[in-house]
C-alpha cells in the first residue's frame, strides 16, 4: 500500500500570501483579525480577517489572463498558481484536483454582482479551476461544512491508494460576506472582539477568509521540507443537530480513535494537536471531553481561530499545512487569546509559542450537520 504525503502548499490571507510569509507571523503571535467596518456586510463593526482586495488584484494580474472571475475564484487561483508552479508537474489524466469550501461563490448572489447567479454553482467554481490551468480530469468540490479541508486531504488520499490518481491537488477557499456573516449573527455567535479558543471569557466566533493548496501525492521524489505523510483519517457523523454539536463529543471521539487506529498509534504518540477551536460555547465543550475520552486531555492544543477567524471550509486545510510547518520548526504555536481555561474537562492548551521536537500531530475538524474529521500526520524524515 502506497504512503500518501502532504508537499507543496501555499497560504493566501491576511497575514500574507507564501506559506512561510504566514508561519513566520504566526511565530511572532501575530494576528490578521480587525474591527472592520464594512454596513455591507454587518450595520456594526467586527472583527475579521479579510484578505486585502489590492494586494489579491496585483497577484492575480500576474496569471496573465482574458476570464473574468470572482473574488473566491481569484483567490483559489493565485494561491493554486504558487503550488502547481513550484511542484513542476505535468497535468496529465493521473493528476487530480479537489476543491474544498463551504459556500463557494455565495457573493453573486448579492444584488450589486457583475456575474450571473449560476456562477454559485459549485461545480461552475471548480471548471473555471480546470480550465484556467488545465487540467485533464474533472474536479471534485467538496463542501461538507467546516470540515471540508480536512476531508478533502482525507479524500485525496484514498482516490491515491485506489489508485485512481498518483497525484491530487487540493485547493480551499471561502469568503467574507454579508450571507456568512448575518448567518452567524442570527445565531448570535459573533463575537465583538477578538476570539479566545477555550478561555473562560470567550464571547463567540470572528469569521475570516483564505485561500490555501497542496500537492497531494505518492511521490517522494517531489516532496518538500516540511511535507508529512497522512497516516490516518476518519471521519464520523454524530447526527445530533444542525448546528449544533454531541454534547458528548460522540462523533469527534469517534473520529479521533478511528484516525489513531488506522495510523497504528496511541494518544500517547501524538505530539501536538490543532484543534478546531471555534470559541463558541458548545463546540469548546464538546471538544474537551471528546478529547478527554481519547486519553488527549494532555497533549499540547492550540486553535489558530485567533490569527485567522474561522475560515470556514477552508479552515481545516489551512491549520494542516500550518501544522506540517510547525513539525518541521519544532514550533508549538500559542492559542491566541487563550487566558484562563473555560471548559468542564482538563485541556493542555499552549499559552507561549515554543521550541518542542515533534514528529506527529493531529488535527480535528468539527461542522454543522454534526460532521466530524479527524487526520494524524507524521514528518516525513521520521517515517
Amino acid at each position: 500500500m502506497h504512503n500518501v504525503f502532504l508537499s507543496h502548499n501555499n497560504i493566501i490571507s491576511s497575514l500574507g500570501f507564501d506559506s512561510q510569509a504566514v508561519i513566520d507571523q504566526l511565530a511572532q503571535e501575530v494576528s490578521g483579525l480587525q474591527l472592520i467596518n464594512e454596513p455591507k456586510i454587518l450595520s456594526r463593526s467586527f472583527y475579521s480577517s479579510i484578505i486585502p482586495e489590492k494586494k489579491l488584484q496585483k497577484a492575480y494580474s500576474e496569471l496573465e489572463t482574458t476570464q473574468a472571475h470572482t473574488r473566491l475564484e481569484r483567490m483559489l487561483l493565485v494561491s493554486l498558481h504558487k503550488t502547481l508552479q513550484n511542484s513542476k508537474l505535468e497535468l496529465t489524466d493521473r493528476v487530480g484536483l479537489i476543491v474544498s469550501t463551504t459556500k463557494g461563490n455565495i457573493d453573486v448572489l448579492e444584488e450589486n454582482s457583475s456575474f450571473p447567479k449560476e456562477r454559485a454553482y459549485l461545480d461552475t467554481l471548480g471548471e473555471q479551476l480546470k480550465l484556467h490551468f488545465g487540467f485533464k480530469t474533472d474536479p471534485i468540490v467538496l463542501s461538507n461544512a467546516c470540515v471540508s479541508g480536512v476531508l478533502a486531504i482525507a479524500v485525496a488520499k484514498r482516490l491515491i491508494r485506489q489508485n485512481r490518481f498518483d497525484h491530487v491537488f487540493v485547493v480551499a477557499g471561502d469568503l467574507v460576506t454579508k450571507f456568512i456573516i448575518s448567518g452567524f449573527n442570527s445565531f448570535q455567535a459573533l463575537s465583538e472582539v477578538p476570539c479566545r479558543p477555550y478561555c473562560r471569557t470567550r464571547s463567540g466566533i470572528n469569521i475570516g477568509e483564505v485561500a490555501t493548496s497542496v500537492l497531494v501525492t505518492k511521490d517522494k521524489s517531489v516532496l518538500v521540507d516540511e511535507a508529512v505523510t497522512i497516516l490516518g483519517e476518519a471521519s464520523c457523523n454524530d447526527a445530533n443537530h444542525i448546528s449544533g454539536p454531541s454534547r458528548t463529543g460522540e462523533g469527534l471521539y469517534r473520529s479521533v480513535i478511528s484516525a489513531l487506529k488506522e495510523a497504528r498509534l496511541s494518544a500517547q504518540d501524538i505530539d501536538y494537536i490543532s484543534a478546531h477551536g471555534t470559541a463558541t460555547m458548545f463546540n469548546d465543550e464538546m471538544e474537551s471531553i471528546a478529547f478527554n475520552r481519547a486519553g488527549l486531555g494532555d497533549t499540547p492544543l492550540n486553535s489558530l481561530k485567533g490569527y485567522f477567524g474561522h475560515t470556514l471550509g477552508a479552515s481545516g486545510l489551512l491549520e494542516t499545512i500550518i501544522g506540517m510547518h510547525s513539525l518541521h520548526r519544532n514550533t508549538l504555536i500559542a492559542s491566541k487569546g487563550f487566558q484562563e481555561l473555560g471548559v468542564s474537562k482538563p485541556l493542555n492548551i499552549i499559552e507561549k509559542t515554543t521550541t518542542k521536537k515533534m514528529t506527529t500531530f493531529l488535527k480535528t475538524a468539527s461542522g454543522f450537520g454534526g460532521s466530524n474529521t479527524s487526520a494524524v500526520f507524521r514528518s516525513v524524515s521520521t517515517t
